[in-house]
């Protein structure tokens, strides 16, 4: 059975919960347990994903028993009962590809927010996970950015793997600068909008960032979300990237605090997840068409 790992930066979990959730050729997903994963799992759960957890060194053993959840199975006991029956035909009517694709097994192993304030810790704790991917998997898309460039080199890095690795790619075959590119719909999309928003000091918030930046101040004294970089009168705007993913149902209020916190006024800028949706098809298609 193919396996495709996902290495994801929490920054973009909304992203990654949105594509795994429409993708009805997934045998099983394993997500890695971790200290940051349970609101990645709150949200997989709430769109009827139900995937198992396990530490990454315990994952091998799991793809190996040869666990198949036989969701047909399940659905026949799920229709006797008039509720339960129409959960599941709202899961049947979101899939998004064909039973006939051939299943593939996803592990995703969703990194700490706020390693991009130490950009040589994010390389290092990226580039040793997959190292202990790569043993067990067919591809691993790494759902990241560039971040500062810092991860620009991997596929250089690991020449050496026969595991192939994929990545956030805009129209252009770019792979995205970050986070903030990824939501806007690529490179050259971000550096319109940091043109038309020239000289006045903008903050660019998808739902994710907006939820976490008090928690990121604290944790990592990170430049982004640090009180007396954002008091710079400089700072002016607070630009809210509307991507239509629906898992962050504070988006709204948590821009409005961060904009009265910083004295910063509210823009709305249009976003999609179109990025995250075609990079996570094309690592799928690459790995059902592998040997």
């Amino acid at each position: 059975m193919p396996v495709l790992s996902i290495i994801a930066c929490g920054m973009l979990e909304d992203e990654l919960v949105h594509v795994l959730s429409r993708d009805c050729g997934i045998r099983q997903l394993i997500v890695v347990e971790n200290r940051n994963s349970s609101g990645f799992l709150r949200k997989l759960r709430s769109g009827n994903h139900i995937p198992r957890t396990v530490s990454l060194d315990r994952v091998p053993m799991l793809l190996n028993s040869g666990f198949n959840p036989d969701f047909n199975s399940i659905s026949k006991v799920l229709v006797k009962f008039p509720f339960l029956g129409k959960v599941y035909k709202k899961i049947e009517s979101k899939k998004i590809r064909s039973k006939a694709v051939k299943k593939v097994d996803v592990v995703v192993n969703l990194l700490r927010l706020g390693l991009h304030a130490d950009l040589e810790l994010l390389k290092s704790e990226v580039y040793k996970n997959i190292r202990e991917m790569a043993a067990f998997s067919d591809g691993i898309l790494i759902f990241y950015g560039t971040c500062g460039h810092v991860l620009g080199d991997l596929e250089k890095d690991f020449i050496d793997i026969e595991c192939p690795l994929f990545f956030l790619k805009d129209r252009d075959g770019e792979t995205v600068e970050d986070c903030i590119s990824a939501a806007l719909g690529g490179n050259d999309a971000y550096a319109r909008a940091m043109l038309e928003y020239r000289g006045k000091g903008t903050i660019y918030l998808t739902p994710m960032w907006a939820s976490s930046w008090k928690s990121l101040e604290k944790e990592s004294g990170s430049k982004d979300f640090n009180y007396r970089y954002l008091k710079n009168p400089g700072y002016c705007l607070a630009a809210k990237i509307n991507t239509g993913i629906p898992y962050e149902s504070d988006f709204y209020q948590n821009v409005q605090e961060f904009a009265l916190t910083f004295g910063m006024k509210i823009i709305d800028i249009k976003g999609s997840a179109e990025i995250a949706e075609q990079s996570y098809l094309a690592a799928m298609e690459a790995i059902v068409r592998k040997p």
